[in-house]
């Protein structure tokens, strides 16, 4: 008669796995020098204070305020400008600054100007053509266009507009 190799039962297989991590976790435990002795005090670590004053060599930033003297919106999420700057200011900008849109003509506002920092988004229709988004930054009274056009992901605002910009303009 051949001899068989013998299987191990199931128990037996399930006890020898779980003896052989009661001596892989039977090692683990607080280190020796960790360890309290009678009568001693458990080393703990030490904190060091904060120094209450910056060194003498160093300098804060000065922040400036915004360009409009008003604080600028939350960078991490586009809000309505509520007017500051208003979609006609965004228009202005941009028939100023390029020859994207026409000097006159019906221009729809799609979606009014969406702020975050000192950045908006804006999108707007001019009939037979489709919408434009534009991106602008700075105070109302003086905007600067970032970019206009159907694809405004540019290297500028993927990398420099706020997180709210570039959420909202999904780039």
């Amino acid at each position: 008669m051949p001899l068989r190799p013998m299987r191990p039962s199931y128990p037996a297989a399930l006890a020898a796995v779980c003896l052989a991590g009661a001596a892989l976790l039977s090692g683990c435990g607080v280190p020796p020098e960790l360890q309290p002795t009678p009568g001693g005090v458990v080393p703990q670590p030490s904190v060091s204070p904060v120094p209450a004053s910056l060194p003498p060599s160093f300098t804060l930033p000065t922040l400036s305020a915004p360009p409009s003297g008003r604080a600028p919106f939350n960078e991490a999420v586009a809000t309505a400008c509520l007017g500051q700057p208003s979609a006609d200011q965004v228009i202005a900008a941009v028939r100023k600054k390029t020859s994207i849109l026409p000097g006159t003509g019906n221009v729809t506002v799609v979606q009014q100007p969406m702020c975050a920092g000192t950045w908006q988004y804006t999108i707007v229709s001019i009939t037979d053509r489709e919408p434009l988004q534009i991106v602008t930054k700075g105070a109302p009274t003086a905007l600067q266009v970032v970019t206009a056009g159907t694809d405004i992901c540019t290297i500028e605002v993927r990398h420099f507009a706020p997180p709210g910009i570039r959420i909202a303009a999904a780039c």
